[in-house]
């Protein structure tokens, strides 16, 4: 079973956010074989981190919560909310897979959130800026939630315009990077 998991960080929380890198790159380190994506979401000026992306396949709803809330960070305080949400991976592959999809362009975490119903359900037939693509779903897979993608777009608008604008209660974009242990 895939989950996207999302972090979003408290406010005043930066200091301790890295104080805790090498302890919340530890911990995933025990997850690089279930992992799809990951990375931080950012301010628009990409410096400062505002939360924490990480989608991966595990055995069930449990492990998903356990996955989330034993993270370092949010053990000691360092997110507000916490989403997780069973997700289907619909591009059938991990963002290790793209050519060059770390690098070149702008990076989006975008997210279609409510309305009811199915939306977006297939990915859009242009796949070529797509890193991750699926439904949000509700824990027994059977309701639609939402849709979340991660994809290199020229801005912010661009990035927005992968989800259908009327299918939503809102879309939320945020700058978002390839995460993980620098090289």
């Amino acid at each position: 079973m895939e989950f996207f998991c999302y972090h979003r960080d408290r406010p005043g929380s930066l200091a301790l956010r890295h104080e805790l890198l090498e302890q919340h790159w530890s911990y995933m380190d025990g997850y690089a074989a279930e992992m799809i994506a990951r990375g931080p979401t950012l301010t628009r000026d990409r410096e400062t981190p505002t939360g924490s992306v990480h989608i991966l396949d595990l055995p069930d709803p449990t492990a998903a919560r356990a996955f989330a809330f034993d993270e370092p960070g949010y053990q000691a305080g360092v997110y507000r909310d916490v989403m997780v949400r069973r997700w289907r991976n619909l591009l059938g592959r991990t963002m290790w897979d793209i050519p060059g999809g770390g690098t070149g362009g702008n990076r989006y975490l975008v997210l279609g959130l409510g309305g009811g119903g199915a939306a977006d359900v297939a990915p859009p037939p242009e796949q070529g800026d797509l890193i991750a693509y699926g439904p949000l779903l509700s824990d027994d897979g059977t309701a639609c939630l939402g849709t979340a993608a991660l994809l290199r777009a020229l801005d912010p608008a661009t990035a927005r315009a992968v989800l259908a604008e009327d299918r939503y209660a809102d879309i939320e974009v945020h700058d978002w990077q390839f995460g993980g242990r620098p090289s």
